[in-house]
């Protein structure tokens, strides 16, 4: 499915409302609020306060929107969600207007408050609600007939896998499922000739990470067989850090502990492998917090920034900025910034991790390091959605490689956005072997496991002490 033309429409839309309701919203305070105060109709409805407000307001939706969450996964949201999700950002970006733009308005009686915000409260969620309910209707019109979907391709290829797809094709209303074919688990249980009759095979689960990036897969059905089931923990970890949606068919088991919850009334019954770790009101949270601290740092501290930019260059030949290529969300690749603690040519024999007394640090890298300094710069990185400001550290392809054959689960740490300072990170510091590596990674999966608002909190507190003492290595 086409996701750029759908954010676009809802872009388009969200951007319309907007406007549309602050123009009802000063007409109606032009006609209705002021003639109370001043006894007279308006002159000059159109002042620059609305051409201001009229500019300016609708980009700052669109980017509170954007911030929260409001445009991922935008073919997978229930109406109810999202007008529940449009009423909440609504409020809240309605109250900071209000205190903001229309607190200091001149009106007869202090009521005339509490209509201009219901007023403005009621445009903006109306339109803006009715607008994303139009358009969520008809995107689910055209995936219940099967003229949108997304791609899927199932992980077995016997009598569960055949009568999965079966089912999930006889239903009346679609899924939202287009089967692009399936892959058997192992070459010694082979493959339902019944099944490749009805959908392609395409391969062995070994090469599913090709099989993803030719076919762009958004959606994996597990079906595999009883006898299959050795294979099921390595098939979810394998999968666990590609970011696509994973389903898996229940057995009756299931279906009694209650381990099946129902996410479509008519659809197939399909354990979802769950990868929201957070609610999503605290991930929407967590990225307005990452945004907001960003540009206060970026800003405010940008003495800071050149102060030691200066320093830096000062201190041995070389740029001022290091970039190195990490690992983040769902195995993307980024290019992360800090400020250069090594000498150049640290790496010209290649990839190697940092020792307390390591020589390739130059003197103020050192001081750098033990206060984490060298790490300001990645706020960018936070700024343009490649990291968080609290998350797993990211690891170059290279180690992971070596951690992977040690601790396979490692590849859970890429379910969420890389941090500039984690659970690990304060816990046991900055690793110098792989074996270190793998011994901090414990902190690390139980932060994703326990993650929240509170525990991020605790763990920048913890952050800011370790600057403050040095204790950093």
């Amino acid at each position: 499915m086409n996701k750029r033309l759908q954010v676009a429409k809802y872009l388009f839309f969200d951007l319309a409302s907007a406007v549309a309701a602050w123009t009802s919203f000063f007409i109606y305070r032009k006609y209705y609020i002021e003639p109370e105060k001043f006894g007279v109709d308006p002159v000059n409805i159109f002042s620059e306060k609305y051409y201001l407000g009229v500019v300016v307001i609708p980009v700052c939706w669109l980017m509170f929107y954007y911030i929260v969450g409001n445009y991922n996964n935008i073919y997978r949201k229930s109406r109810l969600s999202e007008l529940l999700n449009t009423m909440l950002t609504s409020i809240i970006g309605v109250t900071i207007i209000f205190f903001i733009s229309i607190l200091d308005d001149e009106v007869r009686v202090y009521k005339n408050y509490y209509q201009s915000y219901f007023t403005l409260l009621g445009l903006q969620f109306g339109l803006t609600a009715m607008c994303r309910f139009v358009l969520s209707s008809i995107n689910n019109y055209q995936i219940h007939n099967r003229k949108k979907g997304f791609k899927t391709i199932i992980v077995g290829s016997n009598e569960n896998a055949l009568k999965m797809y079966e089912e999930i094709q006889a239903l009346k209303n679609g899924t939202g499922n287009l089967f692009v074919g399936f892959v058997h688990v192992d070459e010694k249980n082979g493959f339902s000739e019944q099944l490749q009759k009805q959908v392609p095979h395409l391969g062995e689960f070994g090469d599913i990470g090709n099989i993803i990036n030719k076919y762009e897969i958004e959606e994996i059905i597990i079906a595999i067989e009883s006898w299959e089931h050795e294979y099921l923990g390595q098939v979810i970890n394998d999968l666990s850090d590609t970011g696509i949606i994973i389903k898996i068919i229940p057995d009756m088991y299931d279906i009694l502990s209650g381990s099946v919850k129902m996410t479509s009334i008519f659809g197939a019954p399909l354990i979802e492998i769950n990868r929201k770790i957070m609610p999503e009101w605290q991930q929407a949270m967590k990225r307005l917090l990452d945004v907001s601290i960003s540009v206060f740092v970026l800003i405010c501290f940008s003495w800071v920034y050149i102060l030691v930019a200066i320093i830096v260059k000062l201190g041995s030949k070389g740029p001022v900025f290091y970039f190195q290529e990490r690992i983040g969300i769902h195995g993307k690749p980024f290019k992360i910034i800090k400020f250069r603690s090594m000498y150049i040519d640290a790496e010209r024999a290649g990839p190697a991790l940092s020792s307390q007394h390591d020589p390739r640090i130059t003197p103020f890298g050192r001081f750098m390091r033990k206060t984490r300094v060298d790490e300001l710069p990645q706020f960018f990185n936070v700024l343009i959605s490649e990291m968080s400001i609290v998350g797993p550290r990211p690891e170059r392809q290279f180690f992971i490689d070596q951690i992977v054959q040690k601790a396979p689960h490692y590849k859970h740490l890429h379910k969420v956005r890389p941090g500039i300072t984690s659970w690990g990170q304060v816990k046991y510091g900055y690793a110098e072997t792989v074996d270190q590596m793998v011994q901090r990674l414990k902190y690390d999966i139980i932060y994703i496991e326990n993650m929240s608002l509170i525990v991020d909190l605790k763990i920048m507190i913890y952050t800011a002490l370790i600057m403050i003492q040095g204790r950093g290595k």
